[in-house]
This record gives C-alpha cells, structure tokens and sequence, in this order.
C-alpha cells in the first residue's frame, strides 16, 4: 500500500493519471470539532495496473501541496470519479474554490440505474463488483498518525472498486442513453451556491413555528451572529449555543448580560465574555429593526380541497413510471412536490429536463384529465381518457 507524503510524490501520480479516461476519489475527515471539515487522507487510484494504480495521500504531511491535485482537477481529459461526493466537494471547493471537472458520482448514476435510493457504497460494491469491505475502520480518528495497516486497508477500498463500480455505471448509461442524466442531476453539487453558507440566511435553518417577526428578527440576529462566531473561529455551532437556546433567548430577549443567567439551556461559556456579548448585542440589533423591515413569516401553502385526492393518483402513477424506467422515485419527486403539483403551487422542476420524458408529462395529463389509471394484474397501466 503506496502512500504519498511529498508533493513531488503527487505530481507525479497525478501525472499518471492524466493519462487514463478517468481516476476514482475519496476523502477521509474529521467534522466533529470543527465547523469546517478537517481533510486527514485522500485515496487516489486510476484504472491501470490493478492495486498498483491506488495510492493514499496524506494530507498531514508537512510541506505536501495539493497543487498537483488541482490541476488534475481542472484537466477536462480525465473524468473525476466520486460516491456521493457533497461533503468531498466542499473540502476542496473550502480550501480552494475548485471543482472537478468534469465530474461522475456513482451514487447519483446508481439511482438512475435503479439501483433504489441514496445507495451506498457497501451494496454496490457488493452487488457489482461481488466483493465485500471490511467496515470497521470507518469511525476511527483519521488524523492520528500512524495509520494502521488496517486503515489503510479499508480506505484504499473506497477507490479500488470504485473503478468496477464506474465501469459498469458508465456502460449502462451509455446503453441506456441517460449519460445526460446524471450530468443535469451532478450540476447542483458542482454549484458554489451549495456550498456558500452565508450568516444572513442561516436562521432559514432553524425550525419555528412563531408567527411573530419581531421573534422572528431576534432568531434572524441571533443565528448570524452564532454562524459567524463558529466559522472565524472554526467550531461547530452548536458550541456556540443550540437551536433551543437559540428560540429560548429569541423568546425572553434579554437586555444585559446579567439576564443570561436565568437561562435554562444557554450553556455556561455562553453566559459570559464574547458569546454573552454577542448574544445581546444581537438581540439589540433586532430590537432596532423596524416594523416595515422585519422578517416575513412564511406563507403556509393554501391546497385546495380535494387535491389530496389526486396527489395519492400521482403516488401511484409515480410509483409505476419508476419501476418501468427503473429510476429511484426519490430521485424524480418526492411526496411534497406530488402534493405541489396537485394542488398546482409548485413542483416545476418535475417538468423539465428528464424527469418530464419520465414522469412529467403523464403527471400533468392526470391532473388535465387526459389519461386515467387502470389497474392490470399486479400492475397499473395509462388509459388515455
């Protein structure tokens, strides 16, 4: 098991695999102390030379650079392969503003090839490439050194396959046309919207069910100052106060910092020095904001009487599109957007791009009256009405 510890190292591996249709990817991290993942381990591999085309990178070496690893990135020759990629792509896009391009989830494919929904690596692995994987590495500290032989073991796995999982993946689209739809679905992981998170909207985040702006302004205050303490000083945000503690502060709006002591879910290192601080001086803020400028409660979506009704039609005409295209039916639509249709307050974007040629089309049929649905047997079948 090759691992790499310079960058000259790296270079000239990814030198290697610049010349090869594609190189499988992973990342191994730690997210518990910290707001921002800490990447300890990446595990490269490309498809020649069997386990010899697989290496480890250790990223806690002093004086690596991931320069090399960059560029391979922005080399549009070679597919950069992944399994369920998000918070893989947010470490680089964090510390670099980059994306692979271009870029292949197995994850995303496998649910286009109706291999069910949110699949994991595990049962690919063992359904496509008949292996089976040692899990018991997966929750170790990644950041202590030296990794064990069994470590190493397990996070090689993650790419190794990874090249049978591709192949195969890759073939059945191209058989079944629907390269392109995992290229539309992979577009919002390759976004920097997924990944910029931004003080002002974190409140968004926080469940309430108050129908009061003013609280809903002290929540707003209070969610940006909490995400913007935690991401200067890379802690997670419920180190700086939890969601309840949140809502409760929100609730008594207190004016000094003598009142954070009444508090029964502020944490003790809240109740004082800069947290204690903020806490107020936002609460103040919102006091400040006028009646005109306050937050808007959101509109709960009026559905029309009945539309229960042809939302359960939809569930089942859903149900029968995607065992015939073979497509996970998370992936298409999801219960709340069924509802949203029926009662025609949303789900647009299930009439655009592939899920409309899948699903779309007869979904909105059904709710013209145009086509009904028949029971046959054990399956449904579209009467054209």
């Amino acid at each position: 098991m090759r691992t790499i510890t310079t960058t000259e190292q790296l270079a000239e591996f990814c030198a290697k695999c610049a010349t090869f249709d594609y190189v499988t990817i992973d990342t191994e991290f730690l997210r518990e102390r910290t707001y921002y993942s800490k990447l300890c381990l990446i595990q490269m591999a490309h498809p020649g030379e069997g386990n010899d085309g697989a290496v480890l990178v250790d990223v806690l070496e002093e004086g690596l650079s991931l320069d090399p690893l960059y560029a391979l990135f922005q080399d549009e020759s070679v597919t950069k392969v992944f399994h369920a990629a998000r918070q893989d792509l947010e470490i680089f896009f964090v510390d670099r503003q980059i994306f692979p391009k271009p870029f292949f989830d197995t994850q995303v494919a496998a649910m286009v090839c109706g291999f069910g929904e949110q699949v994991g690596y595990e049962t690919l692995v063992r359904k496509i490439a008949k292996a089976q994987l040692d899990k018991s590495s997966r929750f170790t500290d990644w950041s202590q050194r030296p990794l064990s032989d069994k470590q190493k073991h397990y996070a090689l796995g993650d790419v190794t396959h990874l090249r049978d999982i591709y192949e195969f993946l890759a073939k059945r689209l191209e058989k079944t046309k629907r390269t392109s739809w995992v290229e539309e679905e992979v577009e919002i992981l390759t976004s920097p919207e997924t990944y910029n998170t931004d003080p002002n909207d974190a409140w968004k985040r926080v469940k309430t069910r108050s129908s009061s702006r003013r609280f809903l302004a002290t929540v707003q205050e209070l969610a940006k100052f909490r995400e913007t303490y935690a991401q200067d000083r890379n802690i997670p945000r419920n180190r700086v106060y939890k969601d309840d503690a949140l809502m409760e502060v929100a609730a008594t709006r207190p004016k000094a910092i003598g009142d954070l002591s009444k508090s029964r879910l502020l944490l003790r290192e809240a109740r004082k020095g800069q947290i204690a601080e903020g806490i107020i001086a936002a609460v103040k803020a919102a006091n400040a904001i006028k009646d005109e400028d306050l937050p808007a409660v959101a509109k709960v979506k009026q559905r029309p009487q009945g539309s229960e009704g042809l939302a359960d039609l939809l569930r089942v005409l859903l149900k029968a599109k995607a065992e015939e295209a073979g497509v996970a039916q998370k992936l298409i639509a999801n219960a709340s957007d069924l509802d949203d249709i029926a009662a025609q307050v949303g789900g647009d974007h299930v009439f655009r791009g592939w899920r409309s040629e899948v699903f779309g089309n007869d979904a909105r049929d059904l709710c013209d009256g145009k086509i009904a649905l028949s029971a046959s047997g054990s399956s449904v079948k579209i009467v054209k009405v």
